[in-house]
């Protein structure tokens, strides 16, 4: 069984309510989870993730990856070359991490509360 649970599209956008009916469109949800980090407004929609606000910190992030557990990807990042950015600490969604892959992309992990 995949320790990754979902890989969730980042997409910047100027204005999150504006743009949530067209990510819902897309993705056939009518939900639009809404929360904030720091000092971003985000809006889960389906398999993307809209980040409006102050998001410059943000944008080096190639995508958002659920798994299971954060400790199996710890390890391989440690075995691969990888370095830890920021984390683990809690976040709004479970606890997250930033990694930076040894050829340079740059993801966060969120390990899901459902497991």
């Amino acid at each position: 069984m995949s320790n990754i649970t979902a890989v969730v599209a980042r997409v910047f956008v100027e204005d999150l309510e504006a743009a949530i009916p067209l990510y819902q469109e897309l993705a056939g949800v009518k939900q639009a989870d809404r929360f904030a980090f720091r000092d971003v407004r985000l809006a889960r929609v389906g398999p993307f993730l809209l980040l409006s606000g102050n998001t410059a910190a943000y944008r080096d992030r190639v995508a958002t990856v659920v798994v299971r557990e954060l400790a199996p990807v710890l390890a391989a990042l440690e075995r691969a070359g990888g370095r830890i950015i920021d984390g683990p600490c809690p976040g709004p969604n479970g606890n997250r991490l930033i990694a930076g892959h040894p050829d340079g992309s740059v993801f966060e992990y969120i390990e899901s509360a459902s497991g």
